[in-house]
């Protein structure tokens, strides 16, 4: 019998519409809301810890404009009255959660090796998986021989062959308007899962759905969640 499938449903960087993103109370209201995975974004402070935060400074969600990397940790904590979580924290705190760690900063192999070493010190290399461009992967593939990689791919035409072969993803990770079922297929033949991010709509959804992705990051996790409970689990291809 072939095994059935089940779309992967990620909150994109917790439940952002109700909670301020990048927050352990995002994530948690993500998981109350069904998300099977949060995806989260991790930099350095200037002083090496690791915090949940997407933007180069804190003036988007914070008021600080400030780039994060002029901060120590004290400092990012005083500033938001202890807002931008640690990802020591986070883990800690959302012990029963499986995060997809993103890495949006210059792809450094020392911050790579400084965050992945963090996942590993917690013990949480189980319910962690990375996902970025591919200079940041094969950082993270060189820190981890053994993490599970979503690489983040923005084009249609496929990644390198000896790309593929250093990184070793088990998912391409793709902007959704650019997936369609040719791309799907053309994926699932090459041995790898289909993600796709970041849609928001009903429609965008079922589209989705209906190509055979294996995973979607969105905005909205609860209506995601409806959709895939409205329709019989699929076949992988």
């Amino acid at each position: 019998m072939v095994p059935m499938r089940t779309v992967t449903a990620v909150a994109h960087r917790g439940d952002p519409y109700r909670v301020r993103e990048n927050t352990v109370a995002s994530v948690r209201s993500a998981l109350q809301r069904g998300a099977d995975a949060v995806e989260i974004d991790v930099r350095l402070t200037r002083d090496g810890v690791p915090v949940l935060l997407h933007d180069g400074t804190l003036e988007r969600l914070w008021g600080h404009e400030r780039p994060l990397r002029s901060l120590s940790w004290d400092e990012v904590r005083g500033l938001t009255s202890g807002g931008v979580p640690t990802l020591e924290e986070t883990l800690r705190t959302v012990d029963d959660g499986r995060f997809m760690v993103d890495l949006p900063g210059p792809p450094d192999p020392r911050s790579v090796r400084r965050i992945v070493g963090a996942v590993h010190d917690l013990g949480a290399r189980e319910r962690v998986y990375y996902c970025a461009g591919a200079e940041a992967m094969l950082a993270v593939r060189a820190a981890d021989p053994a993490a599970e990689i979503a690489l983040t791919w923005t084009s249609l035409a496929p990644p390198r062959a000896g790309l593929l072969e250093a990184v070793r993803p088990r998912w391409l990770n793709y902007r959704f308007g650019l997936v369609g079922r040719e791309l799907v297929d053309r994926v699932h033949r090459g041995g790898h899962l289909v993600s796709a991010w970041t849609p928001d709509t009903r429609r965008s959804m079922r589209r989705l759905l209906d190509a055979g992705v294996d995973s979607i990051t969105t905005n909205r996790v609860d209506t995601l969640r409806a959709l895939r409970a409205r329709r019989p689990a699929a076949d992988r291809p």
